[in-house]
């Protein structure tokens, strides 16, 4: 046998050998996971407990003890057990492409229930300052219908989409409230709202609920017999930097029944426009703009002092900057001016269960707004600072904000609405907690 003729054979050999082993080996290297277990439904479900509380101080001592101007943050010099809000959700997947279902269970025990109380809900709680209140009760359905990202769908009840700021203060940038959340938007709904996703840049909303704060039965429920709706547009813009969402909401609004109903309260309609901007201008600075207004067309409705409003309109501008400095330190500052036009929709409610009355048809007894109905427009500045600490010593919580502000209220007009009426302005300075597990 020639020397090439046994080196062949070797070749051929170790080829028989070699080529087996590599192969298998490659196998070996590049067989695919096996897939992981699938996500469950359920996964998806979140519990979360949060807790407010604060005060705010008025140099003043206003005799009656009213923050003039405010809602959830009205009791001067004294510390407020805000909210205690519990809440367990599933929401629903932003990047589903098929159908998915959510929903949504929200409780608040705390001084704010005095405020977001649906009508006629909890009359008996009135003796207390500590209410309680369902928030929300909703389901949720996202579809892949008609346009490029699908239609959600949400039933029940629900915290109301329009304006800046929200009943769950950890998405707020201060304790105190704006004179637009105050007084010239809902809190809350009862009904359906779509919202469908025409292009990544364009959502489209339209709904109908049963009004302001209400939820359904006549005198049980809801303070009136007509129905609301609900329409608007929001816009993302610049990847996100940018977004605006306009909404209006249109119904009848004052009660047609009780002591304190308004004469054919069923045929007149509030209308309630608001537009939200919010630019992301850089990493650190944020700008929020928010424009409102409202207006009762009812010629019958009467101030909370009693005063013939004869249909009233008021408009609102609040400008946020929002400027973080550190991880855990954001600066802020919100400029306002509110117009009321006949003294309607500005009113203070100092008994625990004022504002829920007014709005249920019940006689007022000790609620008040500026005497006359010739107008007053109010101007706000608040500055303050959102800090973050690290909770590694405790792990269990997720975020601590500790929110400080001061914050002057005046008249442009020559009126004295604070200080129990006698001043044209009010400074306040205080500060709150937000504590979230």
């Amino acid at each position: 046998m020639s020397f090439a003729s046994g080196t062949r054979r070797s070749l051929l050999l170790a080829a028989t050998i070699l080529i087996p082993t590599s192969f298998a080996a490659q196998a070996e290297t590049a067989a695919p996971a096996p897939p992981s277990a699938q996500a469950k439904w359920t996964d998806a479900v979140t519990f979360g407990l949060q807790f407010e509380g604060g005060i705010i101080g008025n140099p003043a001592s206003p005799r009656n003890g009213i923050n003039f101007g405010q809602s959830f943050t009205d009791k001067s010099n004294d510390f407020q057990f805000n909210q205690a809000l519990a809440t367990i959700t599933r929401p629903l997947d932003p990047k589903a492409t098929g159908y998915d279902f959510g929903f949504k269970l929200q409780a608040l025990g705390g001084t704010d229930a005095r405020y977001t109380r649906w009508t006629y809900f909890g009359q008996g709680q009135s003796s207390t300052r500590f209410q309680g209140d369902i928030v929300e009760a909703n389901v949720l359905l996202h579809t892949p219908w008609l346009t490029e990202g699908g239609i959600d769908f949400k039933a029940g009840m629900y915290s109301t989409p329009m304006g800046a700021e929200t009943i769950d203060p950890s998405t707020n940038s201060f304790y105190s409230k704006s004179y637009i959340f105050n007084f010239g938007l809902p809190f809350k709904h009862t009904g359906a709202l779509m919202t469908a996703h025409v292009t990544p840049l364009v959502d489209l909303y339209a709904g109908i609920d049963t009004g302001v704060n209400t939820t359904i039965g006549i005198g049980t429920g809801d303070n009136n017999g007509s129905a609301a709706f609900m329409a608007g547009i929001g816009l993302n813009l610049m990847g996100g930097d940018l977004t605006v969402l306009a909404l209006t909401h249109i119904g009848p609004e004052n009660p047609a029944r009780g002591p304190g109903a308004v004469q054919d309260a069923n045929k007149y309609n509030r209308e309630i426009a608001d537009i939200v901007v919010t630019w992301k201008a850089t990493g650190s600075l944020t700008l929020i703009t928010e424009l409102n207004y409202i207006h009762d067309n009812n010629p019958f409705i009467t101030t909370a002092n009693g005063s013939p409003a004869n249909g009233a309109s008021a408009w609102g501008l609040a400008q946020y900057f929002g400027y973080s400095i550190t991880d855990t330190t954001t600066l802020n500052a919100r400029l306002e001016v509110f117009s009321d036009s006949k003294n309607f929709f500005v009113a203070a409610f100092p008994g625990n269960n004022a504002f829920n009355a007014a709005q249920s048809g019940y006689a007022l007894t000790n609620a008040y707004s500026v005497t006359g109905n010739g107008g007053t427009t109010y101007g706000a500045i608040t500055v303050g600072a959102t800090y973050k600490p690290s909770m590694e010593f405790l792990p269990m919580a997720a975020t601590l904000l500790i929110r400080p502000e001061l914050r002057y209220d005046t008249s442009l007009n020559g009126r004295k609405p604070f200080n129990g009426g006698k001043d044209t302005g009010a400074f306040t300075l205080g500060t709150d907690f937000v504590l979230t597990f």
